[in-house]
Order: structure tokens, then sequence, then C-alpha cells
């Protein structure tokens, strides 16, 4: 069996080498042939020179350098296009994911599924985290449409056949866990371990949570535009339900709705047309995006790549 593991790394200077030391202990007992891709995405810090001296002190690490920042996930399909064997690992470089779970993923891919999530047992971060990384996952979840998983890691495992499904994607926002429903249809979920972050802090703040969310439900589903429709639509009952009270009161009492429930009245329906215009807006702009030509990703730089062999 052969292993490829891609990391994205973004400000991973100081966890870079134990990340390494710690994959070259565990990959040579559950894997023939296996190679580690150290993906830059523009990391401001000297991540791209310690990549290079692990690439140079280790045959089975590979080196990939991008022009500048691009995105994790856009990271992570570069690597994963550039992996030479048939599993793909995937994790992240703050040693959060500990590389010696992948044998428990390893395991459970071979019962015959084609993705499984390393889940942790609990969740590392504050409260207010958690509860936004939960509600990022679930909108993940429900883009995914796949019914036998409800929560997704950045600690994954795949079969490289997958790849062939999106190798033709183009764009600048992507999310590899929605591009491999495009050719998966077996997923799981394994409880695995998850180490607190001890060096630097999470990329991924509230703001960044809920922007990846919105780019999700505006760039690989339409239920946010159907939304707009059946909101429309009640909105247009409850505005014939106006209308017949204001007739009522104005024939049976034989006086006019004061100012401020016509006031008010505009501002709801108002405030309801741009949301739907603001919808309409969010995908014209991934619309936008996807022609523009923008790429998803520039490679600058790759070193290393020798066949790391038991």
């Amino acid at each position: 069996m052969n292993l490829s593991v891609v990391v994205p790394v973004y400000n991973g200077q100081d966890t870079i080498v134990e990340l390494v030391e710690r994959l070259g202990k565990v990959l040579p007992g559950v894997s023939d042939s296996y190679e580690t891709i150290l993906v830059c995405d523009g990391s401001p810090d000297d991540s791209w020179q310690v990549i290079e001296q692990m690439a140079a002190r280790y045959p089975w690490v590979v080196g990939i350098q991008l022009m500048r920042n691009y995105g994790q996930h856009n990271a992570l399909l570069c690597g994963v296009r550039a992996a030479r064997y048939e599993l793909i690992v995937t994790l992240d470089d703050d040693l959060q994911n500990p590389p010696e779970e992948i044998p428990v993923l390893l395991k459970k891919l071979e019962e015959g599924y084609d993705v499984v999530f390393g889940v942790p047992k609990k969740m590392s971060q504050s409260w207010w985290r958690n509860a936004a990384s939960v509600l990022a996952k679930q909108v993940v979840a429900s883009v995914m449409g796949t019914k036998s998983i409800r929560d997704i890691t950045s600690y994954r495992i795949f079969r490289t056949h997958l790849r062939q499904a999106f190798e033709t994607y183009h764009g600048p926002d992507l999310l590899l866990d929605v591009l491999l429903t495009w050719g998966a249809s077996r997923f799981a979920t394994v409880p695995v371990e998850e180490r607190p972050r001890v060096v630097g802090k999470s990329n991924y703040n509230l703001f960044k949570l809920v922007t990846l969310s919105l780019t999700l439900l505006t760039g690989y589903t339409t239920v946010p535009l159907r939304f707009a429709s059946v909101l429309g639509f009640l909105f247009t009952l409850v505005g014939l339900v106006f209308l017949v009270y204001v007739i009522a009161i104005y024939f049976i009492l034989g006086s006019e709705p004061g100012f401020p429930f016509l006031a008010s009245t505009i501002v709801i329906f108002s405030g309801v047309q741009l949301f739907a215009l603001g919808i309409i807006g969010e995908y014209l702009a991934r619309v936008f995006d996807r022609t523009y030509g923008r790429p998803t990703y520039q490679v600058l730089k790759t070193i290393g790549g020798e066949t790391g062999r038991k």
C-alpha cells in the first residue's frame, strides 16, 4: 500500500520539523512507499526555508511553494494533484492532528469507504470558536449532500482516483470536501485525538468562518436562491393581508392606517427586497470570479520528490 500525505503550510515554521519527524516514524509502518507534500501557501514567515531543509534531509519530502496565499483548500488541491500514490491523507501543519492517528483512518478506509474524516474526540477550542466551527461544518455537510456524514474535518483520508472527478476544476474559491463528493459516495468518520494548539493561533476567526459558509452556500448550491424565492412569495401573501386590512378599516371604521403602520410596512418589504438582491449579488460575484480567469493556485517552485521506502 502506498500513501501520500498532503500538508498545507501557513505560519508553520515552528511546527514543520516536528511534524515531519513524527510522520517519518509513522509512515514506514503503514505503507510500502510514501511521500509527504508540504505546500507553502504564501506563508509570511520562514516556512519555506524550513520546508527546503526538510526536503534536503528526507528524500520522501516534497516541497511546493505557491506564488502567494491562495487559501487552505487551494493549497490542498495543489498537493492532491501532485500526489503520486493510491491513498491521500491531509492534515494541518499545527500538530493538532496527530500523525500517529493515521493508522486509525487507514483501518476505517479499508472497510470499503471512499473518504474517512478523523473527528476529534474532544473539541480543544473556546466555546464560541467550537460553536462557530460546528455551524460551519453543518453548512458544509449540507452542501455536500451526504446523509451518512454530518461532521467534517481537515484530517481526512481518501482514495486518490477521486481527483479524476474534479481534475478540470477552475476557480479561486473551492472546498475540497465538496469536490470529493463529485466522485465519492461512501463517507465515514472515526474518532481521533486532537492536540491543543501550542504554537500560534488559528487562521480561522469568526469572520472567516462566516465568509466560508457564505461562499459555500452561494458557490455550490442554489438553496439561498430558492430561499429568497420562498421568502418573496411569503411576503407577497403578507402584503395581500395588509391590503385587506387597510381596505377593511377604511370601509368599516372610516379611517386610514397611521403613518407608523405604513412606514413599518415599507421598511419590512424594502428589507426583504434588499436581502433577495444581496443573495443574487453573491451568486453574480461567484460567476464573475469563475469567469474572470483568476487561477486556483500558481506554483512558483517544487523541490524534493524521491520515493521513500521502508
